[in-house]
């Protein structure tokens, strides 16, 4: 996997990121990649394909879901 160096980053920012990492239990090495991963849209396109397979999954099962959309504007109604 290919690394990336990113230099003269501003001592501030630094201090934010690290106390960032701490809070979410994680390296700052993992919190950058968590963050570049996000950022990149890697996650979502991710999710998308894992949303496309579950649907996939159920269609061949002839298993269908109702929209939604109906039901949650019925909800916000009250």
């Amino acid at each position: 996997m290919p690394d990336v160096l990113i230099r003269n980053i501003d001592k501030e920012v630094l201090d934010r990121l690290k106390a960032r990492a701490k809070h979410n239990n994680r390296s700052l090495q993992e919190e950058l990649k968590e963050i570049l991963e996000v950022c990149s849209g890697a996650r979502k396109e991710m999710a998308m394909e894992r949303i496309k397979k579950i649907q996939d999954k159920y269609k061949k099962k002839e298993i269908l879901f109702p929209d939604s959309a109906e039901e949650l504007s019925k909800e916000r109604e009250r």
